[in-house]
């Protein structure tokens, strides 16, 4: 079967962590996040165009359209590839999927930059990593002629598609245990609404073997020891907001999980889960290492295949009961549109998520000079940070839709007077 036969699946189901937000987007706002990688010379625009049609002919995952049918949103395959576009004045902008073509991601360039915004429903970072990966190379490959070694993190776009790719890892995976989702709401930190809707982007650039020897030096990973100064800069904004002990709220960090360094799978679909480790102020003032310790313990128990498998376990119980199956959409819709405004992200002060060390093969990296990811704003948190690190720097994206960039400025001094050297960009409006 050739590739482009092997993509035109009719339909398909959403996976079990993608059902919620067709039900919670709304105008003003839609799950998307954004990668995106610097080349050392400008884009050609017609040759990623061409680039991004093979691309797409190995991801059928990302060919899709959102479709409403009588008891769920579904998934169907969508001809054509949407436009290449430049650019444009701040990271993921609301996407109109009619205007789209139907299509729930975008592909955009800027100078040297190729960037790929993409709806949440149809893949986590780590998916979208991969298709930005394999877009690149193919651009490179039909640029410049770069013979670029494939693998499982760089698609061959010759090979047809295996079926695990599209596989609804959750399910497959899923259990029959369950395990409570009660935990307390975190503080919420309030700021002045961009009233047009603008997205203010800080970014702080270190060197990563700086911070990765300070943990080390502590006993914890790099995760911790970011997670922990985050948790500094957010307890530091409460204390300076709420004057009562009595009225203070735990301050808990978002940390999405990949779930595939767990399972045997190849999805390019959602895979991950989350852990919200924290501090309950009302306890008392923490020092730095009392959180780094609370941090490493609450990732070293909560961060197993057990824990997680259990989480994810009572989401699919939840989505496969009888009752629920039969409901209409517009009923459902009501329902989770109700429950994701109650918890959504109320359960966290801010989110954090850190896709690693991203590694490219030699004839690969010679082009490209700098690696970003951006996680858009939350329905609710109103500050959220996307990271990486690529070529021996972390890069640390804070996207927020307040004026007020006190949490970014804490959060980056704080690391300054740990020691780590810290180089900041913005887009700042003056």
């Amino acid at each position: 079967m050739s590739n482009s036969d092997k993509t035109h699946k009719k339909w398909m189901k959403l996976d079990n962590a993608a059902k919620i937000y067709p039900a919670a987007k709304k105008r003003s706002w839609k799950a998307l996040f954004r990668l995106s990688a610097d080349l050392s010379e400008e884009i050609d625009p017609a040759v990623l165009a061409d680039a991004l049609t093979s691309t797409l002919a190995r991801f059928p995952g990302f060919a899709l359209k959102l479709k409403r049918g009588l008891f769920w949103y579904y998934l169907e395959y969508n001809e054509g590839q949407p436009d290449i576009k430049q650019d444009q004045a701040y990271p993921c902008v609301h996407m109109d999927f009619e205007e789209n073509k139907g299509f729930m991601f975008r592909v955009l360039y800027y100078k040297r930059r190729i960037a790929v915004e993409v709806f949440h429903a149809l893949t986590d970072g780590t998916g979208g990593l991969c298709f930005l990966k394999t877009l690149v190379a193919e651009y490179l490959r039909i640029k410049n002629g770069a013979d670029i070694p494939r693998d499982n993190e760089i698609l061959d776009c010759n090979v047809a598609p295996a079926d695990d790719e599209t596989e609804d890892a959750y399910i497959k995976y899923a259990k029959n245990v369950k395990r409570t989702r009660r935990e307390p709401n975190a503080y919420f930190i309030k700021g002045t609404k961009e009233s047009d809707g603008f997205v203010n982007v800080i970014t702080g650039i270190m060197p990563v073997d700086d911070v990765i020897s300070r943990a080390k030096d502590k006993g914890v990973s790099l995760t911790d020891y970011i997670t922990a100064a985050l948790i500094m800069a957010v307890d530091k904004l409460q204390r300076k907001s709420v004057k009562n002990v009595k009225h203070m709220k735990p301050v808990k960090i978002c940390i999405p999980i990949n779930l595939r360094r767990f399972y045997p799978t190849n999805t390019m679909r959602n895979f991950a889960s989350y852990v919200n480790p924290g501090i309950d102020p009302k306890y008392g003032t923490y020092s730095f290492d009392e959180v780094l310790t609370a941090v490493h313990h609450y990732m070293r128990s909560e961060v197993t295949e057990k824990l997680l498998n259990a989480k994810i376990s009572t989401n699919v119980r939840s989505e496969t009961r009888p009752v629920l199956r039969v409901t209409p959409l517009f009923i459902k819709n009501i329902a989770m549109k109700l429950t994701f405004n109650l918890v959504g992200d109320r359960k966290s002060s801010t989110s954090i998520s850190n896709l690693g060390n991203v590694k490219l093969p030699p004839q690969m990296a010679q082009y490209v000079t700098r690696m970003d990811f951006i996680l858009g704003p939350l329905s609710r948190n109103q500050i959220v940070c996307g990271a990486l690190t690529y070529n021996g720097k972390l890069i640390m994206n804070f996207v927020r839709t307040i004026k007020e960039s006190t949490l970014e400025r804490e959060f980056f001094r704080f690391l300054v007077r740990l020691g780590v050297p810290v180089k900041m960009e913005s887009n700042q409006r003056w």
